[in-house]
């Protein structure tokens, strides 16, 4: 097994130097730790004393405190540093701007999850368009990305839907870290700002998070393990629907369900291939927040045999489109707001185009649902290939 070394493993060895006198910001949450499982707060201000001036924390919180979509976390000043901590999530992130005025650089260490619904790469797209405006250098401190860095999945989001969960045209699974997507948020949105990214070492594009020797710290509440990581960019559009996504339970998206499914009738409408590489097991459980609150739900927990077949966007679409054919008088979209869009649909807005909602209510199979992908991840391969620090 590989022993990589992250962005903040590198900052400590010797880059924190080139830092002496600068006055620092830190976006990072609970996640954000060395090899020592120190987090970069710690490591910054015991490297860099007094310099570290204004903490800043994505969705659920610096510390990874609050659960659910929509939930802002309160401002506070940090115990042990007596420096101000500030959510850079809803409606709070547009102050961001006077905020850096009190700082040098902003440094940026988020572990993403691959999946382009997930804010984080948001929030960093958001710093750096501020950090643009204040004249502000932005150093961010690189993590691998648990599904790899070879296999794309889906749809290219669509412009008209560019929202919290899709801030430029990406597919749902795109491949790439936090550092390859700041340099590619840079040129698509023409960000004239001083970026600077520690690279991993030891990282190369085939790994997946087992293969890097590093402990799974969940980087939101509801990604409890790499096996959360691997299904989400499938199992994350039940967030669109009536359907529970496990919320409320103790292995989110893995479960999922409702009180009227029968996972029988659903298991045997499903191919072989769309569920090639994983076991659906038949799962009854009762979430105790969120959808189906308190409420008996019948439904399956996905458990991936083999991640390098496993396509979870091309599975979870097929169930549901199974769920939608077999259930058209209990089974409904979710309604607005979903992430702060209080207009458009929340499962478009997963979709990133409205099309694929159409076709699945008109009974389309998957191949037409998807008709067009193929070629669209072609080019986005062929796109992001400047903007790769890694190799395979």
């Amino acid at each position: 097994m590989a022993k990589i070394a992250t962005g903040l493993d590198i900052f400590e060895q010797k880059f924190w130097k080139r830092l002496k006198g600068q006055s620092l910001g830190l976006l990072a949450n609970h996640a954000s730790v060395d090899h020592n499982l120190q987090n970069a707060k710690d490591a910054i201000s015991t490297l860099l004393p007094g310099q570290l001036k204004i903490l800043f924390g994505p969705q659920h919180g610096f510390r990874g405190e609050d659960q659910d979509n929509m939930v802002e976390t309160d401002d506070y000043l940090d115990p042990e540093l007596n420096i101000p901590v500030f959510s850079l999530y809803g409606n709070k992130i547009d102050r961001l701007s006077d905020i850096l005025d009190t700082i040098d650089l902003l440094i940026i260490d988020l572990q993403d999850v691959g999946t382009r619904v997930y804010t984080f790469i948001t929030t960093m797209l958001y710093c750096l368009k501020e950090a643009a405006k204040a004249g502000k250098r932005v150093l961010i401190l690189d993590r691998p990305n648990p599904l790899g860095g070879i296999i794309v999945e889906g749809n290219l989001l669509r412009p008209e839907f560019y929202s919290l969960v899709g801030p430029l045209t990406l597919p749902m699974r795109h491949g790439m870290t936090m550092g390859e997507l700041a340099y590619l948020f840079k040129d698509a949105f023409k960000i004239d700002c001083d970026i600077t990214v520690l690279p991993l070492k030891g990282w190369r594009r085939h790994m997946l998070w087992k293969d890097t020797g590093l402990r799974w710290i969940m980087p939101s509440p509801n990604m409890p393990l790499l096996e959360t990581a691997l299904v989400y960019p499938g199992q994350v559009i039940w967030e669109g629907t009536n359907i529970s996504e496990g919320r409320g339970t103790c292995r989110p998206f893995e479960i999922f369900g409702a009180p009227f499914i029968n996972p029988f009738l659903i298991k045997k409408g499903l191919s072989s291939k769309e569920i090639e590489g994983c076991c659906l097991q038949e799962y009854c459980f009762r979430p105790t927040f969120n959808k189906w609150n308190g409420k008996l739900c019948h439904g399956f927990m996905i458990h991936v045999l083999n991640p390098n077949i496993y396509r979870p966007y091309r599975t979870s679409l097929a169930l549901l489109k199974i769920i939608i054919e077999t259930y058209r008088d209990d089974f409904a979209w979710q309604k607005p707001p979903y992430e702060y869009d209080f207009k458009r649909l929340p499962i478009d807005l997963i979709f990133g185009d409205s099309s694929i909602r159409a076709a699945l209510e008109e009974g389309k199979d998957i191949k037409e649902v998807l008709e067009g992908c193929s070629e669209d991840l072609e080019g986005f391969l062929e796109s992001r290939k400047p903007y790769l620090i890694y190799n395979a």
